[in-house]
């Protein structure tokens, strides 16, 4: 993992503590010159901690930028809006991965922002937003207003303004206020090249530290959503939690039983397709919520934990492991595959099978056709990996009609417990 160097070319990757990144940051304090403090040192309330930074000298241009969110930016601007990137994908081009997707932010109200686009329509309820469709994707453009005006929180009064700051960063600032992990906080204006950080963002980005804006026990009370949140950026990032986060995650995970299930199978969705599905597996046992979304998995982990090699060796983390391979946070995968690979597993728990069988039924996906798949899997059994309790050897005896009469009880396994997630 790493920030984005300053350099005329290719952006390079850094170690896992990247001094020379924060030497950087020291020297692009456009505002102060006061040295940056650690997160822990600075309290949520300090302004002190409001930064201005050129993109450029993070390695951030213009030119990363998608096509249809700079169409959405050069049109609000044009029409005397302000317009910026700001969250999740502001993040990642500093840590240099290809955002999910590239969420805009405007000083123009929601019904402003419907005229100016042909194909635009306003979603939501609690913070509605309004989803522009340009050049055949969608970009998700969110208000300053909107959060202003649904705001509960108590108005913060501030007796002197930080040095350099004014009303706008006042705004800002308070849209930060709103949001649930501080390196979600960025704002990046591409037209003066400036990065607008209120939380400190910066400095957790170096430290590989994932905590949230206001206090966490606060934070996950007011939306418990953002506990799965903050394990899908974990997993994902491979960041580890603040003290304070990683405690109220501990003290709060059984909330998320009260969590809607639409809400629940979105967010684990999100865990699941984009390339991070067996970190994310993994931290969700660790803080106990693997047992609410998924009990039977949940349970087989518990029983291969005193197991050696270890977890990441079982059947269920192997397959997943191997999903990860073939999907990343841009080009993700249907939901139907993660919930395939499950029941599949449920299935084989259930119902152990010799490894010819396993492969027949793999390779069937691959081949499509059934004698090719019972060929290819009566060479590769010999030579297969065999999980307890879910492979019982690589033994190759079974005659094809036995291989067919054990895949079609596999299958039909399958969709039994595939009901059970609808």
């Amino acid at each position: 993992m790493a920030l984005r160097q300053p350099a005329k070319g290719k952006p390079l990757l850094y170690t896992r503590k990247p001094f020379l990144i924060l030497q950087r940051f020291k020297a692009t304090f456009i505002e102060d010159g006061r040295q940056p403090q650690s997160s822990a040192d600075m309290g949520r309330d300090n302004f002190s901690k409001w930064r201005k930074l050129d993109s450029r000298s993070l390695g951030i241009t213009k030119s990363m930028i998608s096509l249809s969110s700079w169409v959405v930016l050069k049109i609000l601007q044009s029409a005397g809006f302000e317009a910026y990137l700001v969250g999740g994908c502001v993040r990642d081009l500093l840590l240099n991965k290809v955002p999910k997707d590239f969420d805009v932010i405007t000083t123009a109200g929601l019904k402003q922002i419907r005229k100016k686009f042909h194909r635009a329509v306003i979603v939501g309820r609690r913070f509605p937003i309004c989803r522009v469709c340009v050049k055949g994707s969608i970009v998700e453009v969110s208000s300053f207003q909107t959060v202003a005006e649904q705001s509960k929180r108590k108005e913060v009064f501030i007796s002197q303004m930080p040095a350099g700051c004014n009303q706008r960063d006042l705004d800002r600032w308070k849209n930060c206020m709103q949001r649930d992990f501080t390196i979600n906080c960025l704002f990046f204006d591409p037209f003066v090249n400036r990065i607008f950080d209120y939380t400190n963002a910066m400095m957790d980005l170096r430290s590989l530290k994932l905590q949230t804006v206001i206090p966490a026990h606060l934070s996950f009370k007011e939306d418990r959503a953002r506990i799965l949140r903050g394990l899908r950026l974990a997993a994902r990032l491979n960041f580890s939690f603040s003290e304070e986060t990683e405690a109220a995650i501990y003290n709060l995970s059984s909330s998320i039983a009260g969590l809607e299930k639409s809400r629940a199978l979105l967010e684990l969705n999100y865990m699941l397709s984009y390339g991070a599905a067996e970190p994310s597996l993994l931290l969700l046992k660790k803080f106990k919520l693997l047992e609410i979304f998924l009990p039977r998995h949940a349970l087989y982990l518990a029983n291969q934990a005193g197991k050696q090699p270890g977890l990441r060796s079982s059947m269920l983390m192997k397959l997943f492991f191997n999903l990860d391979q073939l999907i990343t946070c841009d080009r993700p995968c249907d939901a139907s595959l993660w919930v395939a690979l499950l029941v599949f597993h449920l299935a084989l728990i259930n119902n152990p099978q010799h490894a010819v069988v396993v492969l027949t039924l793999a390779s069937v996906l691959y081949h499509g056709k059934w004698k090719d798949s019972v060929k290819f899997a009566r060479e590769h059994a010999p030579y297969a990996c065999i999980y307890t309790p879910e492979v019982l050897d690589a033994s190759n005896f079974l005659s094809d009609d036995e291989i067919a009469e054990r895949s079609h009880a596999i299958c039909s396994a399958s969709a039994k417990f595939c009901r059970s997630f609808s």
